[in-house]
């Protein structure tokens, strides 16, 4: 038997690593694997070992990363749009007075619209081509990095603000090189949410007016009862997006190596 000394160390180590997140995902993949030769008899409800061979047969073929190439191009060159155009507007509303009047408005009245509510139009007016898809990516990035952006601005300290002025630093310098590194650690909290968003626009737009990408095929999947490549498609795209957050995370500590002393 194992003493306490060892089981608290071996807890201990658990918390500190990701080692227990890791255990239960493979915990609940072996439930799922038990319940599919126990519990669940349909053709709808593959085993993990199934899945496991269809992700391998898509990566062989060549079908699964072309799939995934063109839906990451969409979801990259949308969210890309929608957080340039978010900092600019930001740091106008957040630092011009008539400009914030003058959008915030409009601003207020497009932020709680449903993504799904505006594809039908957008299809009426772009198509269902790739600016369709773009275009609504970058609209759903667009408001999270607005939001902290104009937040990150306003809790900037007013002292750092002065001192460049009373430096003679022009309007343009001190917003380049004092608030905006000042507003990163919102501006990056902002991104991230957005990062997340892209990835599930991307797919509902796709599975709603897709010829290609992943929402496409997840779809086609379902039509052709091939469950079993359909839950692939689904675990990559989890995987995708946890890479995406993570890769994200590594950024973010880089950038803000001062905040997170």
């Amino acid at each position: 038997m194992p003493g306490p000394a060892l089981v608290t160390r071996v807890r201990s180590a658990l918390v500190r690593t990701r080692a227990s997140g890791a255990v239960l995902i493979a915990l609940l993949l072996g439930l799922w694997q038990y319940s599919a030769y126990h519990w669940v008899s349909s053709p709808n409800w593959p085993p993990v070992t199934q899945i496991a061979r269809a992700l391998g047969a898509g990566f062989a073929s060549g079908e699964l990363p072309e799939v995934f190439g063109s839906s990451l191009y969409r979801m990259l060159s949308g969210y890309a749009l929608g957080v340039c155009a978010a900092l600019v507007v930001g740091l106008l509303m957040a630092s011009v007075r008539v400009v914030h009047a003058a959008l915030e408005p409009t601003v207020e009245l497009l932020r709680p619209i449903p993504v799904p509510a505006i594809i039908p139009p957008l299809i009426l007016l772009l198509g269902v081509d790739d600016a369709m898809k773009i275009f609504i990516v970058a609209f759903s990035a667009f408001f999270p990095v607005l939001v902290n952006t104009i937040a990150g601005v306003r809790a900037v300290d007013h002292v750092a603000v002065d001192a460049a002025r009373t430096f003679g630093v022009g309007r343009m310098r001190t917003a380049l090189r004092v608030v905006l590194p000042a507003s990163m650690p919102y501006i990056l909290a902002g991104m991230r949410v957005s990062l997340a968003l892209a990835l599930i626009v991307t797919v509902v737009a796709e599975m709603i007016a897709g010829s290609a990408g992943v929402g496409y095929f997840i779809m086609t999947m379902q039509y052709a009862m091939r469950a079993s490549d359909m839950y692939a498609a689904i675990v990559l795209l989890a995987a995708l997006g946890y890479g995406l957050n993570r890769g994200f995370l590594a950024i973010e500590r880089r950038v803000l190596h001062w905040y997170h002393l």
